[in-house]
C-alpha cells in the first residue's frame, strides 16, 4: 500500500494523541518531528509530505523517526491536533450563541488559511486529539446557549464547521491552481471568450450577467457564514415560539390554543394538559432528527 493511501493504526494513533507527553530533550523528539512535518506540509502540501523529507530536516535517516511514530498516517493525525493547538479558543463568556459560533468559525477559517493542507486531511474516521476535542467542545457549549435540543446543537455545530471546511477547500483549490500556473482565477475565466459565446442560450444566466451580477462577486465566506447563521437563528426562533408563555401563568396553550388558567403557583404553564405537553415533546423530537 502506498504511503499516502495508508490508514493509521487507530489504537496506536490514540495512544500517541492522548498519551502523557514526555519532556522535550535535546535532539530528536516526537514534538519536533510533528513541527517539522507541519513545516513541510505548509510549504509543499500534504501529498508531498513523506517521512524521508521530515528526516532530511534533521539530517538523519527515515528509520530513526520510526522510534517515535509508526508512519505518515499516524503523523498526520498528530499534525492535525498540533495546528488546532495554535488557535486556543479562550473564553466566550458573555457571548450569545451566534456571536460565539461566528468567532469559532472565523478562527477555523484562519487556521485553514495558515495550513491549507488541513482540508485534505479531513475524513469521517480521522481521530481527534485533545486540541481538536477542546475546540469542538467549546463550539458545543456556545451552541447550547441557543436553547435548541441536544441533537440540534450537535447538528448546528457540524453544519457551521462543515461550511467553513467547504469554503476553505474551494479557496485553497483556487490558490493552489494560481500558485502552480501563475495565472489568477479571475484572469483564467476572463480569457474563456469561446465559452461565453455559447452561453446565450441560458436566459437566467444571461439576464444576471447583463445586470452586472457577476461584476463584483460577493465574498463567499462572509456571505455563506452569515446566511448559515441566519438559518440557525430562524430555527432557534421557531423553537422558542413553542415554549414562550405569559409570565402570569395565563395566556394560551402553545399546542392547542386553549386558554390557560392563571391561578397556579410556581413556573408559568405552557400547556393546558399533560397530553398537549407530550405532543409538544414528540414534535420537538421529530424536528431534531
Amino acid at each position: 500500500m502506498a504511503e499516502d493511501d495508508a490508514q493509521p493504526d487507530p489504537e496506536r494513533a490514540i495512544e500517541l494523541l492522548w498519551g502523557a507527553s514526555e519532556p522535550e530533550r535535546p535532539g530528536l523528539s516526537l514534538g519536533r518531528i510533528v513541527a517539522a512535518a507541519v513545516e513541510v506540509a505548509d510549504a509543499e502540501g500534504l501529498a508531498s509530505l513523506s517521512m524521508r523529507k521530515v528526516a532530511e530536516r534533521f539530517g538523519t535517516t527515515t528509520m530513526s523517526l520510526y522510534r517515535y511514530v509508526p508512519g505518515k498516517a499516524e503523523l498526520v493525525e498528530l499534525m492535525r491536533d498540533a495546528v488546532y493547538g495554535e488557535f486556543p479558543m479562550g473564553s466566550s463568556d458573555g457571548l450569545g450563541w451566534r456571536a460565539g459560533l461566528e468567532r469559532w468559525a472565523r478562527l477555523a477559517w484562519e487556521r485553514y488559511h495558515r495550513h491549507p493542507w488541513l482540508v485534505h486531511s479531513a475524513g469521517s474516521r480521522r481521530l481527534p486529539g485533545p486540541n481538536i476535542m477542546a475546540g469542538y467542545d467549546h463550539a458545543l457549549d456556545v451552541a447550547s446557549r441557543s436553547g435548541l435540543a441536544p441533537a440540534q446543537v450537535i447538528a448546528v455545530v457540524n453544519l457551521v464547521g462543515g461550511f467553513v471546511e467547504s469554503a476553505a477547500r474551494q479557496a485553497g483549490e483556487a490558490a493552489e491552481l494560481q500558485r502552480r500556473t501563475g495565472v489568477t482565477h479571475e484572469r483564467w475565466w476572463s480569457e474563456r471568450e469561446s465559452l461565453f459565446e455559447r452561453l446565450d442560450r441560458y436566459p437566467a444566466l444571461e439576464r444576471l450577467w447583463k445586470a452586472g451580477g457577476m461584476d463584483a462577486p460577493l465574498d463567499a465566506f462572509e456571505f455563506g457564514l452569515r446566511r448559515t447563521l441566519d438559518g440557525v437563528e430562524t430555527l432557534v426562533q421557531s423553537q422558542g415560539s413553542e415554549v414562550i408563555s405569559d409570565e402570569t401563568g395565563g395566556g394560551e396553550c402553545v399546542v392547542c390554543g386553549k386558554p390557560l388558567d392563571g391561578g397556579g403557583r410556581g413556573r408559568p404553564r405552557d400547556y393546558c394538559s399533560r397530553a398537549c405537553q407530550q405532543r409538544a415533546y414528540r414534535r420537538r423530537q421529530t424536528q431534531s432528527v
